[in-house]
Formats: structure tokens, sequence, C-alpha cells
């Protein structure tokens, strides 16, 4: 198989683990916390921008990772994992509904809690490669 169609195959392998995640994610928080709130598109998000960045530092500072699976974790898995347009059409659907108040805590909180994990994960990143 040549080089890119495997590269192809392990990012669609990766995106199927990672949506299956969120997935199992959304359906935990859906039934521990109800429907009042998007939980479960917040931790997605918040956790894949953790480790995101996690994983860019440490291809950036290591050598363990090969661009085959740099591509099938941060392409497939964290692609499949974390959901800005399910995010985008959650906010947009409380601002039609009038809800504007919970559109705006939901989208601060997601911007603030996803810069904070990515900041976390850079470091987590250079601890883990020992920088």
């Amino acid at each position: 198989m040549p080089m890119h169609l495997n590269q192809l195959a392990w990012v669609c392998v990766g995106g199927a683990c990672g949506s299956g995640l969120r997935f199992l994610v959304t359906s935990w928080t859906l039934a521990r916390y109800g429907t009042s709130f998007p939980y479960g598109t917040l931790a997605v998000n918040v956790v894949g921008s953790l480790i995101l960045a996690c994983l860019f530092e440490l291809t950036r500072s290591t050598t363990w990772f090969g661009p085959t699976l740099q591509m099938a974790l941060g392409a497939g898995v964290m692609g499949g994992l974390t959901t800005y347009s399910t995010f985008n059409l959650e906010v947009v659907r409380y601002v039609q509904e009038g809800q504007v108040r919970t559109a705006v805590v939901y989208g601060s909180a997601t911007l603030c809690a996803c810069l904070l994990a990515g900041t976390l994960g850079m470091a987590l990143g250079r601890m883990i490669a020992g920088r």
C-alpha cells in the first residue's frame, strides 16, 4: 500500500476510535448530568485540547511518534473526539432559543477551559519529554 494510503487508513482508524470515545463520554455525561447543558461536548473539547497540545509538544520534543502515528493520533483520534461543529451548533441554537446567557456561559467556558487545557497539555508534553 502506498505511504499516503497507509497514513489515510491509520487516520481513519484513529477517527473511528475518537468518534467512539466521543460517543461514550457524551452518553455518560448525559446520563449523569442530563440535558440542561452540553457537558459532553464541553468535556471532549477540553480533554481533546489537553491531549492534542500534549501530543504536539511530544512530537516537537521527542522522536517517539513517527509521521503516521502523529497523523493517526492528531487528525484521527483527536479529530474524531473533539467536536467544534457541534459546539457551534449548540451555541447558535441557544441564541436562537433566547437562552443567550447559557450561550455566553457555554461559549466562554469552552474557550477558557480549552485554552487552559491546551496550555497544560503543552507543559505536560514538555515534562514527559524531559524538557
